[in-house]
C-alpha cells in the first residue's frame, strides 16, 4: 500500500513538473507567433515587454494563460499621439492542446484589468480603431490565415475606462470603472453575446447638449449578434442608471450606413426613490438611509431609421404619483409629488416632436409648487405653460442639508404663457409673470456677519403676443453685508427694438462674499465701487446713433487681489477708476502689480457699445499707456507641460481681427527669459489681426537695441514675424548668451570679446513656443565690428596648428564691415578683408541653420615664413631669389563651429602646397590656382546649400506638423478635461493639499 501511495504520489509530481515546465519550452514559439499575427493583422504599434510576460497552465488549468504587463495599441498617422488601448495587465487563456499538436493555438479566454480604450473618429470619418490591416496593405499575395481562432468563452474587463469622442458625430462619452463579464463563440457568424457589469458614466454630450453626468450603470443582458446582417437583439436586456432600472427588447441594425431600430423600453422594479437617484445633490452616500413613498412608472419606444436624411420615430412617458421624500434626521419632507410626462414624435421629423407635462406638483413641507408645460410642436412652437408657488427657504433647510448654512427669504412666483413663439412673424406667448423675493438672508459658517436684506421684484407682461409689447421690468434687487450695499434696477421693452433702462449703485467687498461662498483654490479680496446708468435701445445700437444712448457713472476698485492654481503668482490692483459714456469707456487711473511687477495705465475704449451689441465686423478701438519701473514678463509665460524640463515657454496666440487697438508702452526695466532691457519704450498696434511693434527702443547687453516689427498669427498652422533691427554697440558674447540666432549662425561670437551695431532685416515662421524657425529664415543687413579680441576658438586653433602663421590661440582683428545674407535658413558672409595676425587675408563662406559650415580663408604669406627647407628646395630647383614673394595660402573651414574640419583648398602637404604655388606664381599660372580653388569652393557651397535648402523643408514640415497637432489640441479640450474627470472620478493618484497662494 506504501509503495502504490508513494507511486502515485511519484506520478503527481511529474505531472505537475510537466505543466510547470511546459510553458517555458513552447514560450518563444508562442511569442513569435502572436508578434507574426500583429504584424499581419494590425495596421497599429502594439507593445509589449517579453521581460514581462508570463506563461502558467495553473491559473486556468486545463488551458494555457498568457499574461502580459502594460500591454498597449498607440495609432500611426493621424493618430501617432493616441494610445487606442493600454492595460496594467493581460490575460489569454489558450487552449493547451492546441498549442502542443495543433497548427493554430485557440483562444479561449481574456481578462482585462486597470487601462483605457480611447476610441477617436475625425471630422472627415477617419477611425483610430480601424487598425485591421487593408489587403492591398499586405506584402504577400494573399492574406495570411490567423494564427488564433476566437472561440472566447470568457471575456473579463477590470476597472477599464472608455472615452469616445467622434468629431463627425459631435459626440463625447467618457465611462470610468468599467466592470464586465461576458461570452459568446466569437468564430461564428451568429452568436449570442451574455454580458454582466457595472460602470460610472462620466459624461455624454451630444452637439453640445450633456444628456448624462455622474451616473453609476449596471447591466445585465444577452445580445444575439448577427454580423452577416450586421443586426444586434437584445431580450429582457436589463440596465440602471444608479437605482433607475429598465428593460429594452428590440434590434439595432447597420446593413449599410443607415441605422434600423425598433426597441420598447419599461421600467423595472421602481418606485419614487428610482427616480430621484437621478437628480444630481441628492444621490449620495446618505441616499441609502433616505425615506421615500410613492410610485413611478416608465416606458418608451424608438423605431424607424436614423441617417443623415432620416430620425427614428420615439415616445416616452414618465408618471409618478404622491411621492415623498426625506432625509434622516431632518424634521420635513418633500411631498405629494406628481408628475405626467410625456415625449412624443410620430413621424421621424424631429420638428415634430410633441413635449405634454399635463401635471407637476409637488411640496416642499406645506409650501406647493404647481405647473404645467405642453408644447405641440418645434415648427409653430405653440406652447400652454404655467407656475406658481410660494417657498420659505427657512423651511428649506428643514427639508435638505445645508451644513454650516442658514437661509431664510420667502419666495413667491406666479408665471402663465401660452401662444406661438416666431421670431420671423414678431410672434411671442402672452405672458403674464411675478416673481418676488423678500427678506433674504444668507449666514455661512465661514464667515461671522450675514448677507441680508437680499430682496428681488419683477414682473414681465405681454397681452398681445406681439414682440413690440412685451415689457419686462425689474423694480429693485439688491443685498446688504456689513453696511455696504448693492441696489439696482432694469427694465427691458420691445423685443424688436430692445429698449432698455438699467441703474446699479453700491459697494462690495469682495473678500467677505468670497468668504459666504468660498472659491476651490482660489483667492480674492477687494472692494468694487459702481455707480452706473445705462438707457437706449439695441436698434439705435445697430443704426450707429450712439447720441440716441444715455450712458454715465463710474467704476473704482479697491485693493483688488486675484490668485489661483493657475495664476499662483496673483494680480493685485492698488486702485482702479473708469468712467463710462455712450462713445467710449475711460480708464482714468490704474495702480496695480502683476506678480512682483508694478503697472500703471491709462486709457480709453471706443465704439464698445457697436461691438458688443452692433452688427458683425464692427472694431472696438482703443488705446492704453502702459508704465512699468520694472515688469518681469518670465512670470507670466506659459508653464511648459513637459514634466522631464522645469522651463517655461510662450505659446503662439491668436489675435482678434475685429479689435483696433493702441497701446504705447513704457519700462525702466524689463526681464524676458535671460534678458534685462533698460529704458524701453515704443508702441504696439492690433489691427487686422496682426500686432506691429514701431519705434521700440531699449538698452540691452551693454548696447542699444531699437526694432520695429510684426507678429501675424492669422494662419496658426504658419504663424509669421518680421522684424528690423538697429543695434549699436552691444556686447558680443552677451549677445551670444541671449539670441538663438546668434549662436546659430554666428558660434564664433562665443570667443569673442567686444562689441558690434547692426542694421538688419529678417523674417520667417514662428514655432509653437514663438521662437523663429531658423530653417525659414530670409534677410540681410551690414554688421560693423569694432576691434576685437578672439581667445580660444577651435578655428583659430586648427588654422595655427594647420599652417606656421601663428603658435598662438588668440587673435586681435581691427575693426570689419561685413555684408550678410539669410536664405531658406543659410546664412551667406560676402567676401570681407581683415588681418590674421600680421597677415592680409581675405574670408567668405556660409553656415546653415543646422550648424555646418563652409568658408574659404585666404592668406597672403611671405614665402620666406615657411622655413628654409621650403624655400630653398623651390629656390634651388628654379634659381630664384623668393625674397618678398607672397604665397595665397588658401583654407577651408568645414564641418560645425564646434567640431571643424580645416584644411588646406588642395589635398596636398604644406610643403607640396607651398611649392606648386610659388612655381604657378613664377610661371604666371597664379590666376589659375585661384580659378581652381574658387571652383572647388563654390562646388562645396552649392552642395551644401541645396542639403541645407533640402533639411530646411523637412524641419518646416516638421513645424508644420507640430503646429498643425497643437492647434488639434485646442479641439481637444472638451475631451481632455474629460480625461482630467475620468482621473478624478476613479481617484488612482492621489495628490496632496496645497495651500492657497499668499496674497503677499
Amino acid at each position: 500500500m506504501k509503495k502504490l501511495v508513494f507511486a502515485f504520489l511519484t506520478v503527481v509530481a511529474i505531472l505537475l513538473l510537466v505543466l510547470a515546465v511546459v510553458p517555458f519550452f513552447f514560450k518563444d514559439k508562442i511569442f513569435d507567433m502572436l508578434d507574426r499575427e500583429f504584424a499581419a493583422s494590425v495596421n497599429a504599434q502594439v507593445y509589449y515587454d517579453r521581460n514581462e510576460v508570463g506563461l502558467t497552465v495553473f491559473q486556468n488549468f486545463p488551458y494555457l494563460t498568457a499574461s502580459m504587463g502594460d500591454f498597449g495599441v498607440k495609432g500611426n498617422p493621424p493618430f501617432q499621439n493616441d494610445t487606442l488601448i493600454h492595460v496594467s495587465s493581460l490575460h489569454v487563456d489558450v487552449d493547451v492542446w492546441s498549442v502542443l499538436f495543433e497548427e493554430n493555438p485557440r483562444l479561449k479566454g481574456m481578462h482585462l484589468e486597470d487601462g483605457q480604450l480611447t476610441i477617436r473618429v475625425l471630422e472627415d470619418g477617419q477611425a483610430n480603431y480601424l487598425i485591421a490591416m487593408e489587403e492591398d496593405a499586405v506584402e504577400q499575395p494573399a492574406p495570411a490565415a490567423s494564427f488564433f481562432q476566437m472561440g472566447i468563452d470568457l471575456i473579463d474587463v477590470k476597472n477599464v475606462d472608455l472615452i469616445y469622442d467622434d468629431r463627425s458625430l459631435d459626440y463625447l462619452m467618457a465611462l470610468s470603472g468599467i466592470d464586465l463579464q461576458g461570452s459568446g463563440d466569437l468564430t461564428l457568424d451568429v452568436y449570442d453575446l451574455q454580458l454582466k457589469g457595472t460602470m460610472d458614466v462620466v459624461n455624454v454630450t451630444y452637439e453640445g447638449v450633456e444628456y448624462l453626468s455622474d451616473k453609476f450603470l449596471t447591466l445585465d443582458s444577452k445580445i444575439n449578434v448577427d454580423l452577416e446582417n450586421m443586426r444586434f437583439s437584445a431580450e429582457n436586456a436589463l440596465l440602471k442608471l444608479n437605482e433607475f432600472g429598465f428593460g429594452i427588447d428590440g434590434f439595432l441594425a447597420m446593413p449599410e450606413e443607415s441605422i434600423e431600430m425598433d426597441m420598447v423600453f419599461s421600467g423595472q422594479n421602481n418606485d419614487f426613490k428610482s427616480i430621484l437617484s437621478l437628480v444630481p445633490g441628492i444621490y449620495s452616500d446618505s441616499f441609502s438611509a433616505l425615506t421615500s413613498s410613492g410610485s413611478m412608472d416608465f416606458k418608451g419606444a424608438v423605431r424607424g431609421v436614423y441617417s443623415e436624411t432620416s430620425f427614428p420615430g420615439f415616445d416616452f412617458a414618465l408618471t409618478v404619483n404622491d411621492g415623498m421624500f426625506q432625509y434622516p434626521d431632518l424634521p420635513r419632507p418633500v411631498q405629494h409629488v406628481n408628475l405626467d410626462l410625456k415625449v412624443a414624435n410620430a413621424t421621424g421629423d424631429l420638428d415634430r416632436t410633441s413635449v405634454d407635462l399635463s401635471r407637476f406638483s409637488l411640496e416642499f413641507g406645506n409650501q406647493p409648487v404647481v405647473g404645467h408645460f405642453q408644447l405641440k410642436d418645434l415648427l409653430r412652437y405653440e406652447m400652454d405653460a404655467g407656475l406658481k408657488g410660494n417657498l420659505d427657504l427657512a423651511e428649506l433647510t428643514s427639508i435638505f442639508p445645508m451644513e454650516g448654512l442658514e437661509l431664510r427669504g420667502k419666495l413667491f412666483l406666479d408665471v402663465k404663457a401660452a401662444g406661438r413663439y416666431d421670431s420671423i412673424a414678431g410672434e411671442i406667448p402672452q405672458l403674464a409673470a411675478d416673481f418676488t423675493f423678500e427678506e433674504g438672508y444668507v449666514k455661512s459658517d465661514n464667515y461671522p456677519a450675514p448677507i441680508e436684506g437680499i430682496h428681488f421684484r419683477a414682473n414681465a407682461e405681454n397681452t398681445s403676443g406681439r414682440m413690440r409689447d412685451l415689457l419686462v421690468n425689474v423694480s429693485t434687487f439688491g443685498f446688504e453685508l456689513e453696511g455696504e450695499s448693492v441696489s439696482g434696477r432694469l427694465m427691458l421693452e420691445d423685443l424688436e427694438a430692445m429698449r432698455y433702462d438699467f441703474s446699479l449703485r453700491g459697494a462690495a467687498d469682495l473678500a467677505k462674499l468670497a468668504s459666504v461662498f468660498p472659491l476651490e483654490n482660489t483667492l480674492l479680496e477687494g472692494k468694487v465701487r459702481a455707480a452706473i446708468d445705462a438707457k437706449g435701445s439695441y436698434e439705435a445700437i445697430e443704426a450707429n446713433r450712439f447720441a440716441a444712448l444715455e450712458t454715465s457713472g463710474e467704476l473704482q476698485v479697491l485693493d483688488f487681489y486675484y490668485a489661483d492654481e493657475t495664476y499662483p503668482q496673483g494680480i493685485r490692483i492698488n486702485e482702479a477708476l473708469g468712467d463710462f459714456s455712450p462713445e467710449s469707456i475711460r480708464l482714468t487711473k490704474f495702480d496695480a502689480r502683476f506678480g512682483e511687477s508694478p503697472l500703471e495705465a491709462t486709457g480709453a475704449l471706443a465704439n464698445y457699445m457697436g461691438y458688443l451689441f452692433g452688427a458683425a465686423g464692427q472694431a472696438l478701438r482703443g488705446n492704453l499707456d502702459l508704465y512699468s519701473s520694472s515688469f518681469n514678463v518670465n512670470e507670466w509665460m506659459t508653464a511648459s507641460e513637459n514634466t522631464e524640463e522645469d522651463s517655461s515657454s510662450l505659446q503662439v496666440v491668436p489675435l482678434p481681427t475685429d479689435v483696433d487697438f493702441t497701446m504705447r508702452v513704457k519700462a525702466d526695466r524689463i526681464r524676458y527669459d535671460n534678458l534685462s532691457l533698460t529704458d524701453a519704450s515704443g508702441a504696439l498696434r492690433l489691427a487686422d489681426g496682426v500686432l506691429r511693434l514701431d519705434g521700440f527702443t531699449t538698452r540691452a547687453l551693454g548696447g542699444s537695441l531699437a526694432f520695429d516689427g510684426t507678429y501675424d498669427p492669422r494662419d496658426l498652422i504658419h504663424p509669421s514675424f518680421a522684424m528690423e533691427l538697429d543695434i549699436g554697440g552691444m556686447g558680443i558674447q552677451e549677445a551670444f548668451q541671449s539670441f538663438t540666432t546668434i549662436k546659430t549662425f554666428a558660434p564664433i561670437a562665443q570667443h569673442v570679446a567686444g562689441t558690434f551695431a547692426t542694421k538688419f532685416a529678417f523674417s520667417g515662421l514662428l514655432g509653437q513656443d514663438m521662437l523663429p524657425v531658423l530653417s525659414s529664415l530670409d534677410g540681410n543687413g551690414q554688421i560693423a565690428v569694432s576691434e576685437t579680441a578672439v581667445n580660444e576658438s577651435p578655428l583659430i586653433k586648427g588654422i595655427a596648428n594647420l599652417t606656421p602663421l601663428k603658435d598662438a590661440a588668440a587673435l586681435r582683428l581691427k575693426p570689419l564691415d561685413i555684408r550678410v545674407d539669410i536664405n531658406d535658413g543659410m546664412l551667406q558672409v560676402a567676401p570681407f578683408e581683415l588681418q590674421l595676425w600680421n597677415y592680409a587675408a581675405n574670408v567668405q563662406g556660409s553656415t546653415g541653420f543646422d550648424g555646418r559650415m563652409n568658408y574659404l580663408v585666404t592668406v597672403a604669406v611671405p614665402a620666406d615664413t615657411f622655413g628654409p627647407q621650403v624655400t630653398g628646395l623651390v629656390g634651388g630647383l628654379v634659381g630664384t631669389d623668393l625674397s618678398g614673394t607672397t604665397i595665397p595660402l588658401a583654407i577651408t573651414l568645414g564641418g560645425t563651429y564646434g567640431r571643424p574640419e580645416i584644411s588646406l583648398a588642395s589635398s596636398e602637404s604644406l610643403e607640396s602646397y607651398v611649392s606648386n604655388a610659388i612655381k604657378q606664381q613664377l610661371s604666371g599660372g597664379k590666376a589659375t590656382a585661384k580659378e581652381n580653388i574658387a571652383a572647388e569652393f563654390k562646388a562645396r557651397e552649392d552642395s551644401l546649400r541645396q542639403e541645407v535648402k533640402e533639411k530646411a523643408a523637412v524641419a518646416r514640415d516638421s513645424v508644420e506638423q507640430e503646429a498643425s497637432r497643437l492647434v488639434e489640441e485646442t479641439k481637444e479640450k472638451a475631451a481632455n478635461e474629460v480625461k482630467n474627470l475620468l482621473r478624478g472620478f476613479t481617484n488612482r493618484k492621489k495628490t496632496t493639499g496645497e495651500e492657497n497662494p499668499d496674497p503677499e
